[in-house]
């Protein structure tokens, strides 16, 4: 490596690595105040460090990009403020030459970062979805956070606005009690004392009210004060993984899988179909069975457990199919933004002048914020199949590729 080289790729190297610390202390305060409550509470401290040891990996996915971007923007300004740029291209100095180090350290880290975001931080969501209910089940009510739909507990949702600091009973307690397939209740309260005994919920509440009674009677109840208890809430239940917990072949597995129920779903469809205007003495019992399936319908549920939308066996595999696809792009484009913040960074360094290098820095900040907005919008957007979100979550990278073709030519 050449000594201009080694200087350029030494400030960049350091200015990255200053830049990932602060990042990453930035971005870990909120996990670091969870931690302490947690400690504060008595929570286990085997739970608390296993807890803290698979969550700060997630952050390197934001960090590492960043960090790359604010290097990129530093250096490459403070060179072309000192004049710097000018004399290598005075010297006839290629500054893709220059280049060529920063770009090779931002590949190295996307690679880095397609093994964290395939391999560590879906392991490190599973473990800690495992241990928030391990914490839920083991400590009971105590560490339940207010202002948040609790979901820990089977065929039981749970929320409450705040806890009195004088008593410690729940104001604007809600549950919705889906347990029965037949009637899901909902019960509100202003004011309720919750106890754990065994694995039973029991709820001393005042002013409730429950709606609706049982099936054959749909209309709501009025109670003072009421005794209410859940059996067997709190048993520690099997955690069924999302798609965010498969690790890189496993996704490729459950891909595949997806995509034969895809098919059958829609072979099950096109022979319903083709059914239509026959007579049952005509249609063969295989078919008729295809019909039934393709005919049944898949309910969605909002988070308090009310149903949202009926869709077809095609549908709800086309909706799976492309949620679990949208998921594996969306790492891939996490990674490849570290590639992409340098590809922008340097250029957009070299063309700020003394008076505007903030210029450049809050150009290169909306870069990222549009990077990262387009790749969130596309991920809420992950079950819609018909406008392809797995294909769309790509754009921010084709933009920062174009954005750089047009840059770094006009900085040579």
């Amino acid at each position: 490596m050449k000594n201009l080289e080694r200087y350029v790729f030494g400030s960049f190297l350091s200015s990255f690595f200053l830049a990932f610390l602060v990042l990453s202390f930035v971005l870990t305060i909120g996990l670091m105040v969870q931690i302490v409550s947690y400690i504060l509470q008595g929570v286990p401290m085997d739970l608390v460090g296993r807890f803290a040891l698979v969550s700060f990996p997630e952050t390197m996915q934001w960090t590492v990009p960043l960090a790359l971007l604010v290097s990129s923007i530093l250096v490459f300004s403070r060179l072309s403020a000192d004049s710097e740029i000018a004399a290598m291209r005075a010297c006839g100095v290629n500054l893709l030459t220059v280049m060529r180090w920063p770009l090779a350290f931002a590949l190295l880290c996307t690679f880095v970062c397609l093994f964290v975001n395939n391999e560590i931080v879906p392991r490190g969501h599973e473990v800690r979805r495992n241990l928030t209910r391990r914490l839920n089940v083991g400590s009971g009510l105590e560490l339940l956070e207010p202002g948040r739909t609790i979901n820990e507990f089977p065929k039981v949702q749970l929320y409450y606005r705040a806890r009195d600091p004088e008593n410690g009973s729940l104001l604007d307690l809600e549950i919705v009690d889906y347990r029965d397939p037949k009637c899901t209740r909902t019960y509100k309260a202003e004011q309720a004392f919750v106890r754990q005994e065994g694995r039973d919920i029991v709820l001393d509440a005042r002013n409730l009210s429950v709606d609706p009674v049982d099936p054959s009677h749909p209309q709501s109840l009025q109670a003072e004060t009421f005794r209410w208890r859940v059996d067997d809430v709190l048993k520690a239940g099997e955690y069924k993984r999302k798609e965010k917990d498969f690790r890189f072949f496993e996704m490729l597995r459950e891909i595949a899988a997806r995509k034969l129920a895809v098919k059958e779903a829609s072979a099950a469809a096109k022979a319903a179909k083709d059914l239509k205007g026959q007579s049952a003495e005509e249609a063969p019992a295989a078919a008729t069975n295809a019909t039934q399936v393709a005919s049944s319908e898949e309910v969605e549920r909002d988070h308090k457990g009310r149903k949202k939308r009926k869709f077809t066996p095609r549908e709800a595999a086309r909706r799976a199919l492309s949620d679990i696809r949208t998921e594996f792009m969306k790492r891939w484009v996490f990674a490849f933004a570290s590639i992409c913040f340098v590809l922008v960074g340097v250029p957009l360094g070299i063309r700020a002048q003394r008076k505007e290098s903030s210029v450049g820095m809050g150009i290169a900040l909306v870069t990222a914020l549009a990077y990262y907005l387009v790749v969130i919008l596309m991920t809420s957007l992950s079950k819609n199949y018909h406008v392809h979100p797995e294909v769309l979550i790509w754009l921010p990278v084709g933009l920062c590729v174009l954005l750089s073709a047009w840059l770094i030519p006009k900085n040579l």
